[in-house]
């Protein structure tokens, strides 16, 4: 991938959407449960049911030794609560005790991504989620919008499965710039590079993508 060409692309979308300010959080079970919760919904639903299983729950441990059904009662807004309740809880059961990630910090990023794709229904963006926001460690999600975006523009190989997607984000992303690239591919591919008829007339990346011609 021709640097040059990356950082152009990286530009265009910062004048656009301007740089995204995100200190990282510091709580990596927090975000592992918030992006469970992500899948399948939109960000009201995902935070509404999030807010409902802090308030009914007055710990992570709480929520670990509820019955399946009381966390998929609180969960209910996000959609697919019996799946994300079965998922949260196998997740929090199999971290253990202590009930705690906060080694993360200080731990290679390997090491813990590692950790967090054995736990069970964990892939790699959410992993990349735990360690990006949380700690703002070197990774990168890699979601359906930043995927399309990322292959329509030829950044990203097409029908590359997701693992090697990853891989391919971070090889042509400075160190540093891991959440403006994710956030404002994620923005474009919300805004103008929609799934189904994306909106190449106005997109502000059309001289750079070699695949606007094909939706015109």
């Amino acid at each position: 991938m021709d640097r040059r060409r990356v950082r152009a692309i990286r530009k265009r979308l910062a004048e656009v959407y301007g740089l995204a300010v995100m200190a990282p959080h510091g709580h990596p079970i927090a975000e592992l449960v918030l992006t469970v919760l992500s899948q399948s919904t939109n960000d009201r639903n995902r935070d509404v049911a999030y807010l409902r299983l802090r308030e009914r729950f007055p710990d992570w441990e709480a929520v670990r030794n509820a019955p399946v059904n009381e966390i998929e009662e609180a969960i209910r807004p996000g959609g697919i609560s019996k799946v994300k309740s079965v998922r949260i809880k196998a997740i929090l059961e199999a971290i253990g005790d202590p009930l705690d990630l906060d080694w993360m910090e200080h731990a290679t990023v390997e090491e813990s991504r590692d950790y967090l794709v054995a736990l069970p229904g964990v892939g790699r963006k959410t992993a990349a989620c735990v360690l990006l926001f949380a700690y703002g460690l070197r990774d990168i999600p890699v979601d359906t919008h930043v995927s399309r975006v990322g292959g329509r523009l030829g950044l990203l190989p097409a029908k590359a499965p997701f693992e090697k997607l990853h891989d391919a984000m971070l090889e042509i992303t400075p160190p540093g710039a891991e959440l403006e690239l994710h956030v404002n591919l994620l923005r474009h591919g919300r805004r103008t590079c929609h799934a189904q008829r994306p909106a190449c007339v106005r997109c502000d990346l059309r001289r750079m993508c070699p695949s606007a011609a094909l939706f015109t």
